[in-house]
């Protein structure tokens, strides 16, 4: 079977989507697929798709016809293929991909990553670039633009989803919220396993990262951005014998200057930017928990990438992280530090409990069982297009 794997996001350029889909292929070739990538740079066998190429669906239709796939997989984060909100008519919003899913007669596949309910898609409109051409003092202008844009435009960003999932012969998402945001599609988890050999004790793993062995230690880890809610971090009240420690990093999308200042006794800030593979996984060997008290998410790679190495999470009460507390492998709290703080001494009376849940989850994460799963949703797809040209 042939797979034609598609998101302009991938290794080299740094980003989540891109790191999931680079795994993906790896494991899929593991398991027998022919998978062929195509990027935004040097990092696949085609390349030419951007966020900025408003002729994106004309050359995904040519590597199509050139690849000869029995599948195109398309990673779906709509900013990732230029994502345009018109702030007059709602029905002109779109992608430079919107075309290539009416054209394409190869069967597609779609990833979605990212749904938002109404309050999570608004708050997106304060993340504003603080440069530019009309420099701070048009930062109000530029706001108030923007959150009329995502007012009027909220139903035309869930049609963007609903329409790919109905021009896609199957629907990929990482959580039941996702599905139902989306209206459909199949859950299969976002893999997560540790880049270095287990099992690795705690102690070595902290002592590579010159991290305290004495302390018991939550993490918080990722790009640096407004939507991650770190801000309340310095305010949390920590229990006896608890750090945190913190690394951020910034992606090449990245709009927002922000400035963090974590130093002290109670967080330590590695300074490291954006880590390896290995550094990330001895990073969460060396953790206890992870913290995400994010204001907006559709999804977190971060949580599975925690879970995968066996530790539990605290995170801000959206629906996504709502999900996996149910299964007893993390806690949720309103995005206070005050009830952060709650939720972590919740954990730190009950770890046990938790962390033995984490353990019988982490195996569903396994890069070998989402890469069978994915097989299986291609073989129906495929099956079911045999079966349509037959008629």
């Amino acid at each position: 079977m042939r797979v034609l794997m598609v998101s302009t996001e991938y290794p080299p350029l740094l980003g989540g989507v891109g790191r999931y889909t680079a795994n993906l292929t790896l494991a899929l070739r593991k398991a027998g697929i022919h998978v062929e990538v195509v990027c935004d740079g040097p990092g696949g066998q085609y390349s030419g798709l951007a966020p900025t190429n408003t002729r994106n669906s004309e050359v995904l239709l040519r590597i199509v016809e050139e690849a000869k796939p029995d599948v195109v997989h398309v990673q779906f984060e709509p900013g990732l293929y230029g994502l345009i909100l018109d702030s007059k008519n709602p029905k002109k919003s779109g992608t430079y991909i919107d075309s290539f899913y009416k054209e394409c007669t190869t069967p597609i596949v779609t990833t979605f990553h990212t749904a938002y309910k109404f309050e999570q898609w608004m708050s997106m409109a304060a993340v504003i670039k603080k440069t530019g051409r009309t420099g701070r003092v048009g930062i109000p202008a530029r706001a108030a633009v923007k959150t009329w844009k995502h007012f009027l435009n909220y139903r035309a960003f869930n049609e963007l989803n609903r329409e790919k999932l109905r021009r896609s012969r199957a629907g990929i998402c990482f959580s039941r919220y996702l599905s139902k945001r989306i209206g459909g599609g199949n859950v299969i988890y976002h893999g997560a396993e540790p880049a270095v050999p287990e099992p690795i004790d705690k102690e070595s793993a902290r002592a590579s990262l010159s991290l305290p062995a004495e302390k018991r230690i939550a993490i918080a880890v990722g790009f640096m951005t407004i939507t991650k809610g770190w801000d309340m971090l310095r305010n949390m009240h920590l229990p006896e014998g608890w750090i945190i420690v913190v690394n951020s990093s910034r992606s090449h999308y990245n709009v927002e200057t922000l400035e963090a200042k974590f130093d002290g006794d109670r967080i330590v800030d590695l300074h490291r930017g954006h880590l390896s593979e290995r550094d990330f996984s001895l990073l969460l060997f060396s953790a206890d928990a992870v913290l995400l008290p994010y204001k907006v998410t559709a999804g977190s790679g971060v949580m599975f990438d925690a879970l995968g190495h066996g530790i539990p999470f605290v995170s801000a009460r959206l629906d996504f992280f709502r999900e996996f507390a149910e299964l007893g492998l993390g806690v949720t709290a309103k995005r206070t530090a005050r009830d952060f703080s709650k939720a972590l001494h919740v954990l730190d009376r009950n770890y046990d409990q938790y962390s033995d849940a984490v353990r019988s989850f982490r195996s569903k994460l396994k890069w070998d069982c989402v890469a069978t799963q994915h097989i299986e949703v291609y073989r129906s797809v495929v099956k079911a297009d045999l079966k349509k040209k037959e008629r």
